[in-house]
């Protein structure tokens, strides 16, 4: 790994992170003065359908597109790199555009059955248009990430995010001219455009450095064989990594996904009404938990350049550099995120109403900072997991923390409120930093 090409590229994912959440936190507070916490929390319950179905045809796929385009890359082998990503995003797109019709004609039983919330039949039907969309651009972002070029992918966020804005506020400003009712819907508007954008941008890059690359020859008569003959082979590969990292993420938003259902549905046994469960529940996971992981940007932005980065290391055989990589990474995170807790609790009140008029979010982001040096440090040291191609170990890891997560929502909940929930929180984030040291660390002896 070229320590220079890794700060580089966290550096611009970085500023381009911090840019996109500066404005996504505009954004936000338009939200909750447009449509309000209760419309915030409608279009919040739709969330986990979308990241149930990119859990299920995406990610797997994406990070297999990540650490075998690293490894072909570190081995110079671009031809298989390349052709790797156009496999993989056929694959993905494919698996997508099929959960996508299925969403769209069975939008009435999800809104109705599974989120309890038939307002957001027409949200999932907008939503699930977009699909395809994400799958496409998520799989050639993790292309570029492997090779080290972040500029293309962190370029496209910021356009993405712009698009997002852009386009709710002209569909804002055109239902306040037809005198017509703001609703949730204006958010999944923009949401879909902003795909259909982000898509055709990382095509049309795509194109340019294609073109740019078509003279490029294999390293050698075996290359050449393996590309032309083994599209089986590169499939069973890909097939190796998705597989295992789909259902780590399948399953872990899926428990993450009925953990979300529930918050609403328990906070009506603690004495609230169903459009004050919602406006908190709005409060908490569109306007609080944010703020909270506003920093995260910075190891969010380490994570995506540590997997391929790792990956690469892996491949040429350097396993001291992989455990010096994974022992600062830890002391840097946890840093962090101490930082922050400290932070947030002396002005997490004064953000809350100066950023969204709510006393009741600043005492949320006052409560929840306290996982932040656990939240900070757990997603780096899972891309290093992953990286080091053990997503078994994420996915045991992660579904013992969701539980733990949706023990405190259905029994603290109804005793305690929210703040029960916030309990579950610190005590999961907690657990799951010890078990992802204590694996790294007997990793690191059995080598």
């Amino acid at each position: 790994m070229s320590d220079r090409l890794f700060i580089k590229g966290t550096l611009i994912l970085t500023l381009t992170g911090l840019a996109s959440r500066l404005m996504g936190f505009f954004y936000r507070i338009f939200l909750s003065h447009t449509i309000g916490a209760q419309g915030v929390g409608i279009y919040q319950l739709t969330l986990p359908v979308h990241g149930i179905v990119l859990a299920a045809c995406c990610m797997g796929i994406q990070a297999a597109i990540s650490r075998l385009c690293a490894s072909f890359t570190a081995l110079g082998k671009e031809k298989e790199s390349r052709d790797t990503l156009l496999l993989g995003t056929f694959l993905s797109v494919a698996f997508c555009g099929l959960l996508s019709f299925l969403v769209y004609w069975n939008a009435d039983f999800v809104a109705s059955f599974l989120l309890k919330e038939p307002r957001t039949e027409i949200l999932l039907r907008i939503l699930s248009i977009s699909f395809p969309l994400s799958a496409l651009h998520s799989c050639i972002n993790s292309f570029y990430y492997a090779r080290k070029k972040a500029g293309i992918p962190a370029f496209i966020q910021l356009f993405e995010q712009c698009s997002r804005i852009g386009s709710t506020y002209m569909i804002y400003q055109i239902l306040i001219s037809q005198e017509k009712e703001i609703t949730p819907v204006m958010a999944a508007g923009g949401a879909l455009f902003s795909e259909v954008v982000a898509a055709a941008a990382c095509l049309l890059a795509l194109g340019i450095d294609f073109s740019r690359e078509k003279n490029i020859k294999p390293s050698s008569p075996e290359n050449t064989h393996h590309n032309t003959t083994s599209v089986n082979s590169l499939t069973k590969e890909i097939a190796q990594i998705a597989v295992p990292h789909s259902v780590n993420r399948l399953l872990l938003t899926l428990l993450s996904g009925i953990e979300m259902v529930l918050i609403p549905q328990r906070l009506l046994l603690a004495g609230m009404n169903h459009a004050d469960s919602l406006s908190v529940y709005g409060v908490f996971t569109g306007m609080s938990l944010p703020l909270i992981l506003f920093p995260a940007t910075v190891t969010n932005s380490a994570s995506v350049m540590l997997m391929p980065s790792v990956a690469g290391l892996q491949a040429l055989g350097h396993e001291k550099r992989i455990r010096h990589v994974i022992r600062r990474t830890c002391e840097t995170c946890f840093l962090f995120g101490a930082f922050c807790t400290f932070f947030f609790f002396l002005f997490g009140k004064t953000f809350g109403i100066f950023l969204f008029h709510s006393e009741t979010a600043g005492i949320y982001i006052r409560t929840l900072a306290f996982i932040c040096p656990f939240l900070y440090t757990n997603t780096a040291l899972e891309s290093i997991l992953n990286g080091l191609g053990r997503p078994d170990a994420c996915l045991f890891h992660n579904i013992a923390g969701v539980c733990i997560r949706i023990g405190f929502v259905f029994f603290s909940i109804p005793l305690l409120g929210l703040r029960g929930y916030f309990y579950g929180m610190l005590l999961s984030q907690l657990i799951l930093t010890l078990l992802h040291f204590i694996y790294l660390n007997r990793m690191e002896l059995s080598e």
